[in-house]
């Protein structure tokens, strides 16, 4: 790498792994944070102990216009005042995962979509250990599950395999980030409060083909149309995936480019990886030990990446056997007097909660709400109208969601002359929510949490709501407050 001197903006986890990957190639750091309270000076102690030169507290901008690298973590968004500035003194900086990827020496798979990317991710990284192969998995996962990209460069032996789950946020600012196998879960519309409309997203997530080559193979959801239309006419060779085996009369045309590679056949889920057209079976979705029908997706998409990666079929089904639910994506945490609790504090968009309710198979008390990321609510009537006992609302986005919710299912009462579920809103904090769902349950019932929106407005993020509304079902209800 011809950069010496490399300057860093943000000290979150994956500020600090390119801060370690920049010293380890004998750059000289300086990673400049705006915050300055304890907990970060003393992750900046950690650092500065290294050898990193660390500014809390601000941004020296001239220190950082004079660096040949600058990285820029994904928290901050583009309107920061640090960003506006250097982007009028005519500065480029990248995201820590095109940092990262130019110091590694092995093949890459990347993982992008709107929801299932962290599974999606961990579960081929698991079929590809099953089959025996070393794989590197990290990027955008975060929590323990997996460390930032800048992590995996540092790993020693080499791997077979580097797998990298990225959002939009991470791809908006490479250059030359070039996967050798490229994996799309899905398209719809999320962070809207960065973005200012879905096109924008999307045109960040298309970013994973730019620099793509005749060689490279994608791997993209067959029953989305969005994704199908992602690459844009970006060389390589397309494998879908999708719900439904294709049909005899089906062909490729040029709003759909590919061939079929994993599909469901008659409930088993099947991969068909050459061009032979010979089936494979795994195993079937009932063997799948991961709740929904998205998940069915996520699943072949995995199995299909690990296949082409260079695992056997009775391998990857060892895999997935052994392969058990993420924590705050559609996880069974309790089950009292007959209520299935299930934290899915993952879903932090419309498309994402949907997707859950249609997923377990019992009658709903689902509880919504968080920071309110500008999404249109009304999309949720439907599956609540057909799913839901009782809906409970709180947090930032409890009033609008009461406004645009109520609207809709009052339009699905007059047009299709239907019952639809009480809304009720809860103002005083989410343990009176949680509360609240408890009281309105009854045996049989399932308490979902599967939010639609962020958890920025009361948690530090989704994980520490996903373990608040899980230690309320194991234990924090008095006897008085549960249904």
């Amino acid at each position: 790498m011809s950069a010496a001197h490399l300057s860093i903006i943000g000290l979150g986890a994956s500020g600090r792994a390119a801060a370690r990957l920049g010293l380890s190639q004998g750059m000289e750091v300086h990673v400049s944070e705006l915050a300055n309270d304890a907990d970060t000076a003393a992750l900046a102690g950690e650092l500065e102990a290294l050898g990193a030169s660390i500014e809390l507290g601000g941004h020296d901008l001239d220190r950082i216009r004079d660096s040949e690298l600058v990285v820029v973590s994904p928290g901050i968004p583009p309107d920061a005042p640090v960003l506006t500035a250097l982007r009028e003194s005519g500065v480029r900086w990248i995201s820590e995962p095109e940092f990262a990827v130019r110091f590694y020496e092995g093949p890459l798979i990347a993982v992008t979509g709107t929801n299932g990317k962290t599974t999606t991710a961990l579960l081929i990284a698991h079929l590809l250990e099953a089959a025996g192969l070393d794989a590197a998995v990290g990027g955008n996962v975060g929590g323990d599950l997996a460390p930032p990209a800048s992590q995996l460069a540092l790993r020693r032996p080499l791997p077979d395999w580097y797998v990298l789950e990225v959002s939009s946020f991470q791809l908006s600012d490479t250059v030359h980030f070039a996967p050798d196998i490229g994996v799309v879960t899905n398209l719809g519309t999320d962070h809207l409060d960065r973005y200012p409309d879905a096109s924008a997203y999307h045109r960040d997530k298309a970013r994973l083909f730019a620099h793509a080559a005749e060689g490279n193979r994608w791997i993209l959801n067959g029953d989305d149309p969005a994704v199908l239309d992602l690459p844009g006419s970006a060389p390589g060779v397309r494998l879908l995936f999708q719900r439904d085996p294709p049909g005899p009369a089906w062909e490729p045309t040029p709003e759909r480019q590919g061939r079929v590679a994993a599909f469901v056949n008659e409930g088993r889920l099947t991969l068909r990886p050459t061009e032979e057209g010979v089936e494979e079976p795994v195993l079937s979705e009932g063997e799948l030990p991961l709740l929904g029908r998205h998940n069915v997706l996520n699943a072949l998409a995995a199995g299909l990446t690990a296949r082409i990666a260079g695992a056997s079929t009775p391998e990857i089904r060892a895999g997935m056997m052994s392969f058990r639910p993420l924590p705050h994506r559609l996880e069974p945490v309790a089950e009292r007097r007959g209520v299935l609790w299930v934290n899915d504090s993952k879903a932090t968009n419309v498309d994402a909660a949907r997707s859950a309710m249609q997923s377990v198979d019992r009658p709903l008390v689902v509880l919504l709400g968080g920071k309110d990321k500008g999404e249109a609510w009304a999309p949720l009537a439907g599956p609540l109208a057909e799913r839901a006992r009782a809906v409970v609302l709180y947090g930032e986005a409890g009033p609008r969601l009461e406004s645009e919710l109520g609207s809709a299912l009052e339009v699905l009462v007059r047009e299709k002359e239907r019952t639809t579920p009480p809304l009720v809103r809860v103002d005083e904090g989410f343990e009176a929510a949680v509360a609240t769902a408890a009281s309105l349950a009854s045996s049989g019932d399932a308490i979902l949490l599967s939010p639609a929106c962020s958890s920025f407005d009361l948690f530090a993020d989704y994980e520490e709501r996903g373990r608040r509304f899980a230690e309320l079902a194991r234990t924090g209800l008095p006897p008085e407050e549960e249904g």
